[in-house]
C-alpha cells in the first residue's frame, strides 16, 4: 500500500519538473525582424554605400562597397572589364564622374574624370598620406579584379559631404612617391607628390550618401 500511494506523489513531482523545463525552453527568444540589441549592432554595421564604376564611355566595369566598421571604412573593390596589371586606386574629393571633363583647379587641362577633382586632403599632405590614398588595384589577365582595404583615415561622413567625392581607378600603378634619392636628388616633383605617377583616369564612381 505505501508503493501504492508513493507512485502519485512521484508522478505529481514529475509533472512539475516537466512543467519547470517546459518554462525555461520558452524563454523568449530573438526572431528575424524583432528590434534587439544584437539585430540593431548587425544592421549598424551592415550600413554603408555602393557604388557603380564606369569607364568612360559610361560602361560599368565593376562596383565599390564602402561601409564603416569599428577599425575604420571598408572599402571593398570588384572589377570587370579593366586593362591586366596594377592599378591605382584613389578618393577623390568631387562627386563628378564626367568623362572628357575640365580640372577645376586648372581650366587649360580637360581629360576623363578630370571634373572628380584632386585626391581627398590633397592640400594637406603630399601623396601616401592623402585620405583618399588606398592600396593599389591588381587586375588579372581576364580583366577582372578585387580589392578590400579598411582605412582610419576618411569616414562615410568624409565621402558624402557637401560636394561629394569620387573612387577612382587609374591608368598606372601608384609609387606613393616614394622616390628615393639616389635617383631623384631633387626629391619627387610636384607630379609624383601629387598623384604617385599613376597616370589617367580610367573608371570612375560617384559617392552618393
Amino acid at each position: 500500500m505505501r508503493r501504492t500511494a508513493a507512485a502519485p506523489l512521484l508522478y505529481a513531482c514529475a509533472l512539475v519538473l516537466l512543467a519547470a523545463c517546459g518554462g525555461a525552453e520558452e524563454e523568449p527568444v530573438a526572431t528575424a525582424g524583432e528590434d534587439t540589441a544584437a539585430g540593431a549592432g548587425s544592421e549598424a554595421a551592415d550600413d554603408g554605400l555602393e557604388v557603380t564604376l564606369v569607364d568612360p564611355e559610361g560602361t560599368e566595369v565593376g562596383t565599390v562597397s564602402l561601409a564603416e566598421t569599428d577599425e575604420g571604412t571598408e572599402v571593398t573593390v570588384e572589377v570587370d572589364g579593366l586593362p591586366p596589371g596594377f592599378h591605382a586606386f584613389h578618393v577623390h574629393s568631387i562627386g563628378a564622374c564626367e568623362p572628357d571633363s575640365v580640372s577645376p583647379t586648372d581650366p587649360a587641362m580637360t581629360g576623363d574624370f578630370l571634373s572628380a577633382g584632386g585626391h581627398l586632403g590633397a592640400g594637406e599632405a603630399d601623396h601616401g598620406e592623402h585620405q583618399g590614398d588606398l592600396p593599389t588595384l591588381f587586375v588579372s589577365a581576364s580583366g577582372t579584379g578585387s580589392l578590400t582595404a579598411v582605412t582610419d583615415a576618411l569616414s562615410l561622413a568624409d565621402l558624402t559631404d557637401q560636394d561629394g567625392s569620387a573612387v577612382m581607378v587609374h591608368a598606372g600603378r601608384d609609387n606613393y612617391a616614394n622616390i628615393p634619392e639616389r635617383y631623384a636628388p631633387g626629391g619627387p616633383d610636384d607630379m609624383t607628390k601629387g598623384t604617385g605617377d599613376a597616370g589617367g583616369r580610367i573608371a570612375c564612381g560617384l559617392v552618393e550618401g
